[in-house]
């Protein structure tokens, strides 16, 4: 169930030219900080506090670069980490690198087809893990543009417990994966998904920002974003980040269509029946999450701009297509308001899965003094 959860859970962000799943056979370079490390993929509050001890109870289970020696064969892997972070409790944020630890990594590349980067965070829990400064450390970026000069593929592999700021090493990488914290079998989950054996099906679950000082949640107002489409909003805009909530790539494509709704107006009581077909019409199986998003066109209170409502995962063989239904209580699509009461107010609400737009309108306004809602 680890795996699984690690399999799923994992988010390709990148794969320009396709350059992933890595061919067997391939001479791989395994480096940065996190690759060698099972702290890294447990986190803290983990086998300890700050998760410090992780290494000393999980010598059974494999780090990325073992699980890539088990994928690939230990004589296509090689490992030269080029930056390492000091062990011990309390200095989860000091790393060691020279120039000549970098220049062994760069070495080390030339003499491989791919550069699998590990980069991100130690372990750290609670305010000793604040940090002052988003940017991903100047020694992991250092290593990256020193590697991309070989001019060898980039995989990135980000891990970590949030996203750290890399928009100056990014357009370096050819693929990029998040993996986050994975657990004990996250480097396994990791290897079978680089290798093609398993399949991407993870979505991004916060908004990854570009810059250090844009950070911002999916459901922006839409006040924040400039109008568009001759003075209409257009809902599929995104602010300024590097990834958005909700995104992920597979190694096969889906197709939405004919999205609708039971009822194309409701009151406060009402549950909404929504239906959309999707479609893989990549070459190879694959699992999609199915994402609903709810947008308030009308509020007395600034709205969001979208909401996630409902979504399911569903698994699908190449040209196979499936009915997906999604059930939405009219309860929540409701807001707080001025006296901090549950609301529903009338008007219109776009609902949007996929690239499919549908409308449906409130009849009546309801609030709730001691809501059912959750």
């Amino acid at each position: 169930m680890s795996y699984r959860a690690a399999v799923e859970s994992e988010v390709l962000l990148k794969n320009e030219g396709g350059i992933l799943p890595l061919q067997k056979g391939a001479r791989i370079l395994v480096t940065g900080p996190n690759a060698n490390e099972m702290r890294c993929l447990n986190g803290g509050w983990s086998y300890t506090w700050q998760g410090d001890k992780a290494n000393e109870y999980t010598e059974h289970f494999n780090t990325i670069f073992e699980a890539l020696q088990n994928e690939y064969g230990a004589s296509n892997v090689r490992y030269e980490p080029g930056v390492t972070y000091v062990p011990g409790f309390g200095k989860w944020q000091q790393e060691n690198c020279t120039q000549e630890s970098i220049n062994k990594a760069v070495q080390a590349a030339r003499g491989c087809d791919i550069i699998v980067a590990c980069i991100g965070e130690n372990s750290y829990c609670e305010t000793p893990g604040n940090v002052e400064d988003i940017n991903l450390s100047a020694n992991q970026k250092n290593l990256v543009k020193a590697l991309a000069k070989t001019g060898k593929p980039v995989v990135l592999v980000l891990n970590g417990g949030r996203p750290r700021i890399i928009n100056d090493i990014e357009p370096l990488a050819q693929a990029v994966v998040e993996v986050i914290l994975p657990g004990n079998y996250g480097g396994d989950a990791l290897a079978a998904l680089l290798s093609g054996r398993e399949n991407f099906s993870g979505k991004l679950p916060f908004t990854y920002p570009k810059y250090i000082n844009m950070l911002s949640t999916y459901d922006y107002k839409v006040s924040e974003v400039s109008a568009t489409m001759e003075g209409v909003y257009n809902y599929d805009a995104r602010i300024d980040v590097l990834w958005p909530f909700g995104y992920g790539l597979s190694y096969t494509t889906f197709q939405y269509s004919n999205l609708g709704a039971d009822k194309k107006e409701f009151g406060p009581d009402d549950v909404l029946e929504f239906e959309v077909t999707v479609s893989n019409t990549g070459n190879v199986a694959g699992k999609e999450a199915v994402l609903l998003y709810s947008s308030d066109l009308f509020a007395s209170l600034v709205p969001d701009s979208r909401r996630l409502r409902a979504f399911e995962k569903i698994s699908l063989e190449p040209g196979e297509s499936k009915v997906v239904r999604l059930a939405v209580p009219a309860t929540d699509l409701a807001f707080v308001n001025y006296d901090g009461k549950w609301t529903l107010e009338e008007g219109d609400f776009r609902i949007q899965v996929g690239d499919q737009v549908t409308m449906v309108h409130c009849n009546t306004t309801k609030v709730w003094d001691e809501p059912n809602i959750d």
